[in-house]
């Protein structure tokens, strides 16, 4: 099992930015690829971006490519999201999340860090 822990939520204003930060702990040498995913209220969660631990690659959902970078530290076991230009569509619950060998999807959750974009 691998427990994660994210920070770095807040409120803003349309245009700024934020950089969330998600800690992992436990068995993470089992990790392959963590990612970001955020759920507004009263929609489904969505994916937001997310990286291959091996190699790096990064992906992205359309709605935030070219506002949004993911990033990772492996010594720490740590995964960032750095948002900018924010958009008041982008409130929303942001969950990190974490993949393990052999799961064929997400199977270990933070419990949410809030984002308020304000107009």
């Amino acid at each position: 099992q691998v427990r994660l822990v994210e920070s770095g939520g807040g409120s803003v204003q349309a245009g700024g930015s934020l950089r969330l930060s998600c800690a992992a702990s436990g068995r993470t040498v089992y990790t392959v690829a963590m990612g970001w995913f955020r759920q507004a209220p009263g929609k489904e969660r969505e994916f937001v971006a997310s990286i291959r631990w091996s190699n790096g690659d990064k992906y992205y959902a359309d709605s935030v490519k070219g506002r949004f970078t993911i990033s990772r530290d492996n010594a720490k076991n740590a995964v960032f999201l750095q948002m900018n230009g924010l958009e008041p569509e982008d409130t929303a619950i942001y969950y990190c999340a974490a993949q393990s060998v052999g799961a064929t999807q997400y199977n270990n959750w933070g419990q949410g860090t809030q984002v308020t974009v304000s107009s």
